[in-house]
């Protein structure tokens, strides 16, 4: 709290730039592949609970919207082919979000939070968008607490079939031109909690998405990483 007061009193602000907070001691993000080290043993793709690893071919590719960042994979491989860096940039756009413009929506953005059915750990990395440290508002991006009034739905969770309808219905509330975001391993690819009865899958599975954030939970800069760069604002 002194060193937040005391950078107050010298440079007016409290906020860091997006990219400037660094990762916690001992933050998993993106598995790095060395191919050339790979001994085709597939210990990986076996030890992998989410089937991120994918051995096809004499090569190795890692499926990062699905990879919860377990670190299995880099722990049962005796080759050292498989490494975990601290890099949570990972966002993706679709296709179809790459060739709208982003005059559209200017420099503003209203988000309305839907939980499809997650573990509450996306959830919270969401909710310290709004503190002091990340600020989210002086980007012009604020939550609303309407669809009718949103820009893009940041959705949460492996979607089940009880909430189902609700992310139905909260999509066809928001107005176009309207952008969904899948927030999270579960929401990139429903695989974390496997299959049942009860999962639907995916985000994608039920409405269309455009931005992809990947991660177990993502980090608040992997967040505004995502909504950034659906705004060609980096």
């Amino acid at each position: 709290m002194l060193e937040i007061l005391r950078k107050i009193i010298v440079t007016g602000t409290v906020t860091e730039g997006w990219d400037q907070t660094p990762a916690a001691p001992g933050f998993r993000g993106e598995v790095l592949a060395q191919e050339e080290r790979c001994r085709q043993c597939a210990q990986c793709v076996r030890a992998c609970p989410v089937d991120a690893i994918i051995l096809k071919d004499g090569q190795i590719s890692i499926d990062q919207g699905a990879c919860i960042f377990c670190g299995r994979c880099v722990e049962v491989c005796e080759a050292g082919a498989l490494a975990q860096s601290g890099n949570d940039r990972l966002a993706t756009l679709s296709g179809v979000l790459q060739e709208k413009s982003a005059e559209v929506l200017g420099r503003s953005l209203a988000l309305r939070h839907v939980d499809a059915g997650s573990c509450n750990a996306c959830d919270w990395e969401m909710t310290a968008l709004s503190n002091p440290v990340y600020d989210l508002a002086q980007y012009g991006i604020q939550f609303v607490a309407s669809p009718r009034h949103a820009d893009l739905l940041m959705v949460t969770g492996t979607v089940t079939r009880n909430l189902t309808q609700a992310l139905r219905m909260t999509y066809e509330a928001t107005p176009e031109p309207k952008l969904v975001m899948a927030v999270g391993s579960c929401a990139c690819r429903g695989r974390t909690f496997g299959e049942s009865y009860a999962i639907r899958g995916g985000v994608d599975a039920l409405v269309p998405v455009d931005i992809y954030v990947p991660g177990c939970p993502p980090r608040p800069q992997a967040l505004l990483y995502g909504l950034l760069l659906a705004l060609d604002r980096l």
